[in-house]
């Protein structure tokens, strides 16, 4: 028997590493024989907005669309796609000035000129697209199609299992809190809002923090556990109507330690401790009570020492606090809100985060809207 050497094209998959680095390794084995491939990206679906936002990409240039995000319903022809179940072929896109969307226009004008796009299903619930172009046209031939369509389904798998990582460590960790019966008056809106806030944040200090859309799309994923320590603090101080004394204070800082500890554990038990990007969950449940002027817990660390995704839940949740209702106290209108946010900036919160926010008072009554409280909280 004579053994012959064979070089996988895919090898990188299995090693380590973020998504970013699969999908940019997938493209590399499609250009090595489908050479007019310029882009694969992806784009995934919120259900609860109805937003369609762009996740990931392979680029060989400037990304035509950072930080985009759209409404499905603003996009008959991919809505299309979506009912019907199938894929779509652009044979020749010189037309994009009178496309439909401004997506299409963007990536017209970055000169790609051709596109075929897969929608993703998981156990048929819808996840989002997966786009080939190119800066040719009339290069998707039906044995390039058959190619493409093997190496679309294995993107998709990969973007289901990380997805899928996500969110079975965020389910774990609200099923604690349900345990537990998440004493505290965090109501479901307040996290709906709250991470949408996350992500308005993290799309406005993007360029500046060098912030990628899967990244973006992990923070607000995980901001809802910023609180989840909250799980090991007493009744009698974590429901205390009043002012707490100093002691009880610093039973409340706990939080963010016992936070982390609880995170490791079910990161562990779930076997996915090597999830990537879990450095981003770690960092918002154990630095989210830190303040840009070195006052804050548990560490006391000051400004660019803070990484900026604790940075940027510390601002949108202290805006929901002031803007929601709660048995205590009445919701603040959103205008003196801002005032408060901008008075806090410099001292409490990143200057950066809070102006993300308040320039955007469109975008945050739009959240308000779709997240409304309910009776209870």
């Amino acid at each position: 028997m004579t053994a012959q050497a064979h070089n996988d094209v895919l090898q990188a998959l299995n090693a380590d590493g973020p998504l970013r680095a699969r999908i940019r390794e997938i493209h590399w084995a499609v250009r090595s024989f489908l050479p007019f491939v310029a882009r694969i990206a992806v784009a995934v679906y919120d259900p609860k907005t109805t937003y369609l936002k762009t996740f990931i990409h392979s680029s060989d240039g400037d990304d035509p669309l950072p930080h985009y995000q759209v409404p499905m319903g603003e996009l008959p022809s991919l809505r299309k796609l979506l009912d019907e179940k199938r894929p779509r072929v652009i044979q020749n896109m010189l037309t994009f000035e009178t496309a439909e969307s401004e997506h299409a226009k963007r990536l017209g004008r970055a000169g790609y000129a051709a596109s075929y796009t897969m929608p993703m299903f998981s156990n048929g619930t819808f996840l989002g697209f997966v786009f080939f172009n190119s800066r040719q046209a009339d290069v998707f031939t039906e044995t390039a199609l058959a190619q493409l369509d093997i190496f679309g389904h294995l993107v998709c798998l990969l973007v289901i299992q990380e997805l899928a990582s996500i969110r079975t460590l965020s389910a774990a960790l609200e099923s604690a809190r349900h345990i537990v019966h998440a004493r505290d008056s965090e109501t479901g809106s307040h996290l709906d809002r709250m991470s949408r806030y996350v992500r308005l944040i993290a799309r406005g200090v993007a360029d500046k923090h060098l912030l990628e859309d899967e990244t973006i799309e992990c923070l607000q994923a995980y901001a809802p556990l910023h609180d989840i320590g909250k799980i090991g603090i007493p009744d009698a101080i974590l429901l205390k109507p009043e002012g707490l004394t100093d002691a009880e204070m610093d039973v409340m800082r706990t939080h963010a330690n016992r936070g982390l500890a609880i995170l490791d554990d079910l990161l562990t038990n779930f076997g996915i401790d090597m999830l990537a990007d879990s450095e981003i969950v770690r960092n918002i449940v154990l630095y989210h009570h830190e303040r840009v002027d070195g006052h804050g817990y548990p560490y006391g660390l000051a400004g660019e020492s803070i990484p900026i995704e604790a940075r940027i839940v510390a601002t949108a949740d202290v805006f929901d606090a002031l803007t929601s209702r709660r048995p205590y106290k009445e919701a603040i209108p959103n205008g003196t809100a801002f005032m408060m946010l901008e008075q806090l900036a410099g001292t409490h919160l990143d200057p950066d985060c809070v102006r993300a926010l308040v320039d955007n008072p469109e975008a945050v009554e739009e959240i308000q809207a779709q997240f409304r409280e309910d009776r209870v909280g």
